[in-house]
């Protein structure tokens, strides 16, 4: 998959490749000329025409700037087919909401803290004033957490005030001091003689092995994550908490492609909704699982070309990297505490529908969930809002990969897969 400079998504499929020849870009699976399309002035990839009597399919949009989308699309090994739609964040004609974002549920907001030269940063997802009711789901065999016991069933405490995702290792859990030194100022937190004590929960992702693993987000970091917070679009890919994130490590880390930061949001019966925001740092291969087509995998020895990671965990290659994916996943509904736990578990499905393999003992995967209690919701409801969860949280993966672009030497999904060869 390539991205052109107007974020325009284009996609081929696994085998197929992109190359430049006089002047042109050609799309060709082996020998066979599928697309051609000029190189546009200015730099960026262009996107070829459908042949004709080609069917539209969709796969999945990106932003295409001044408020439209195009959308892509793969048949078979044909090609992919470019479409304008005048719709932001639109796959079918209610599946989403308008900004596609976590921030889509009424009171959530969300900020960054990156450090590109450090390749490292924090994202804060806060809840309304009054807190939402919290839930934790821990996947992984090598977490790295902050008050995840406290959400759990049975504990004291139900509300929480905000969500901190930070790279920078166990260092990095410094930064939810912050956060909650940010919400004390505002009067946010559970009532105590004449303070106010945030509760924030943490997770981290390991991004020392990329940029400069003596600088870690800290207290300040997260204060300006959580300063920085609002409720309108959410800036994906590279930018923080997947700012050092790396993705399909398999093979060594001189394989590896960039990670990063997605977001998106799921529509449901009767207002209710579902959106995501994950920080995609997972060892294994990226799947766009609504067409099996692989996103990012292991960089081969040929440039452009990708290996499939799980095919060499099969030919015995030791899988072990500093892995982890992190999601926050939140709702309008009512929820119990035990309910937005089950919802935190069943979310993890978008994990394992995505990165090939995940939940590894190397892995530190985590999932919280946050419910702020607008929407009324039956035992109809509920189970669809956990398929919801597990979407929202299966497209933010898929688009914080494909939103990624190169930091500190390693190149995004995109820019590898797009390189081009002169011939």
């Amino acid at each position: 998959m390539a991205i052109n400079g107007e974020g325009l998504l284009v996609a081929v499929s696994g085998n197929a490749r992109m190359f430049r020849q006089s002047g042109n870009y050609v799309v060709r699976l082996g020998n066979k000329v599928l697309a051609t399309a000029k190189a546009p002035k200015g730099g960026g990839l262009p996107y070829p025409r459908p042949p004709d009597g080609g069917r539209w399919q969709w796969l999945f949009t990106e932003g295409g700037g001044e408020g439209a989308e195009r959308q892509a699309r793969l048949e078979g090994d044909r090609v992919v087919y470019i479409k304008r739609t005048a719709r932001t964040s639109q796959v079918g004609p209610s599946d989403h909401t308008d900004i596609d974002a976590i921030t889509d549920v009424p009171g959530i907001k969300v900020g960054h803290w990156t450090d590109e030269v450090a390749a490292t940063g924090c994202t804060v997802v806060l809840a309304p004033a009054e807190g939402a009711v919290g839930g934790v789901c821990v996947n992984g065999g090598a977490p790295g957490t902050r008050e995840t016991d406290l959400l759990r069933p049975g504990r004291f405490v139900d509300r929480v005030n905000a969500i901190c995702l930070a790279g920078g290792s166990a260092f990095g859990l410094d930064a939810a001091s912050g956060v909650m030194r940010y919400l004390e100022e505002q009067d946010i937190g559970v009532e105590y003689a004449e303070t106010h004590i945030p509760i924030v929960p943490a997770a981290i992702l390991f991004d020392l092995g990329i940029g400069r693993a003596d600088v870690r987000p800290d207290a300040e970091a997260g204060y300006a994550a959580a300063q920085a917070a609002s409720e309108g679009p959410v800036a994906q890919g590279s930018v923080g908490a997947g700012t050092g994130a790396t993705v399909a490590k398999i093979g060594g880390p001189e394989r590896r492609l960039k990670g990063g930061l997605g977001t998106a949001c799921e529509r449901g019966p009767d207002g209710l909704l579902a959106g995501a925001v994950a920080a995609v740092n997972g060892g294994g291969d990226i799947v766009d699982p609504e067409h099996g087509t692989l996103i990012a995998g292991p960089r081969a020895d040929e440039s452009g070309e990708l290996l499939r990671g799980w095919e060499l965990v099969r030919e015995g290659v030791n899988p072990r990297a500093e892995n982890t994916t992190l999601a926050v996943v939140a709702t309008n509904a009512a929820l119990t505490k035990e309910e937005a736990n089950r919802v935190a578990t069943v979310a993890h499905d978008g994990f394992a529908r995505t990165i090939w393999p995940v939940h590894t003992r190397y892995d530190g995967d985590v999932v919280f969930v946050l419910a702020t209690g607008e929407v009324e919701i039956d035992e109809t409801g509920y189970v669809a809002l956990e398929a919801l969860a597990a979407r929202a949280v299966q497209r933010a993966i898929v688009r914080g990969v494909v939103c990624a672009t190169g930091l500190a030497g390693v190149p995004s999904a995109q820019e590898w897969t797009a390189q081009v060869m002169e011939q």
